[in-house]
C-alpha cells in the first residue's frame, strides 16, 4: 500500500469510510467487522468515523464502538492505524441531520468519542460541519482547547470554505492537519479548498469520492450509478472496476488527496485499496479529466 501524510503521520493512500457500516441499510455486525478486518488486511491504516454515524436516535456513537470492537478483535498489529472521528452533527433517528458547533457540545462530544474508541487521545478529531448559529472562531477554538488539553492529537475541519480554512489555521496552527469536503468526478465544487489544502500542507479527505460512479451511502435509492462513462471504459480496458479507476484518478489529482470511500462488504474495501497501486497513463488521465468535467457540469 502506498502512503500519504496527514500532519506528521504516514497513512495509507486509501482510507476506509466506515459510515455505511452503521447507518440505514447497514450489514450485520459479523459482516461489518469482516469489512474492517479486510481493510486492515489490505494495508489500510486510516479509518474515518463520526459520533453521528448511526441509524436510530438512541445509538449515538454506534460506528465508533463498532470500529473499536473490530480493531480489538483483529489478529494483527493495529498500532499504526489512525482512527479519525468527528463531532458537531446529530441524527434524531428520522433520517435527518442536525448541527451543533457550540464549544460545550464539542468538548463533551470529543471526550465521549475518546471513551467509545477506548483511547486516551483521539488521533484526528474533525469538526463535522460549521454551525451557522455559532461563530466559527468559537467552534474552532474548542478544537484548540481539546488539542491543548491532550484530548486530541490533531484537528481537522469538514464541509468548509477557503475562508474558513484560513481562519481555522490562524487559530489552530500546526494542530490543523486535514480538510474533509465532498469531492468526486461528479462533484468538483471544492476545487479551491483542495488547492488551498495542498498549498498549506493539509491533507484533503474527499467524502463521497465515487460520485458519478457509485451512489453514496447518503444518497439512498436515488437512482442507479452512472454507466458508460470514460471511467467505465478505462476500467474495462484495464480489467478493473470503475470505482478503482475513479479512486486512482482522485489520487492523481493532488498529493494532498486521501480518499476515504465507504464500504459495507470486504470485497468492496479490498477493491478500493488496490486503487493505490493503479497508475494512470497520460492519455487515460486526460480522458478522465474530460469525463469528470462533463459529469460535474
Amino acid at each position: 500500500m502506498r502512503h500519504r501524510t496527514i500532519g506528521e503521520l504516514k497513512v495509507s493512500a486509501i482510507g476506509l469510510g466506515a459510515m455505511p457500516l452503521s447507518i440505514e441499510g447497514r450489514p450485520d455486525e459479523r459482516r461489518a467487522v469482516a469489512t474492517v478486518h479486510a481493510a486492515l488486511d489490505a494495508g489500510i491504516t486510516l479509518i474515518d468515523t463520526a459520533d453521528s454515524y448511526h441509524w436510530h436516535a438512541d445509538e449515538r456513537g454506534h460506528n465508533e464502538r463498532l470500529v473499536a470492537r473490530a480493531l480489538r478483535s483483529y489478529g494483527g498489529d493495529t498500532s499504526g492505524v489512525l482512527v479519525a472521528t468527528k463531532g458537531g452533527r446529530g441524527r434524531p433517528g428520522d433520517g435527518s441531520w442536525t448541527v451543533n458547533g457550540t464549544p460545550a457540545h464539542l468538548r463533551r462530544a470529543a471526550e465521549e468519542s475518546a471513551g467509545r474508541l477506548g483511547v486516551e487521545a483521539i488521533g484526528l478529531y474533525q469538526l463535522h460541519k460549521p454551525d451557522p448559529g455559532v461563530p466559527w472562531a468559537d467552534s474552532v477554538g474548542a478544537l484548540r482547547e481539546l488539542f491543548d488539553a491532550g484530548t486530541i492529537r490533531a484537528a481537522g475541519i469538514s464541509n468548509v470554505t477557503t475562508g474558513q480554512i484560513r481562519a481555522a489555521r490562524a487559530i489552530l496552527g500546526d494542530a490543523l492537519v486535514s480538510v474533509q469536503n465532498q469531492y468526486s468526478p461528479a462533484v468538483r465544487g471544492s476545487e479551491p479548498e483542495l488547492r488551498l489544502s495542498e498549498r498549506a500542507g493539509l491533507a484533503f479527505l474527499p467524502w463521497s469520492p465515487l460520485g458519478g460512479i457509485s451512489r453514496s451511502a447518503l444518497d439512498g435509492p436515488s437512482g442507479p450509478p452512472s454507466e458508460g462513462t470514460a471511467f467505465h471504459h478505462v476500467a474495462a480496458a484495464r480489467g478493473v472496476s470503475p470505482q478503482r479507476v475513479a479512486l486512482a484518478w482522485l489520487l492523481a489529482r493532488s498529493p494532498a488527496m486521501v480518499p476515504v470511500p465507504g464500504a459495507s462488504r470486504p470485497a468492496s474495501v479490498q477493491d478500493s485499496a488496490l486503487a493505490a497501486e493503479l497508475d494512470l497513463d497520460e492519455a487515460e488521465s486526460a480522458l478522465l479529466d474530460e469525463a469528470a468535467d462533463r459529469l460535474s457540469r
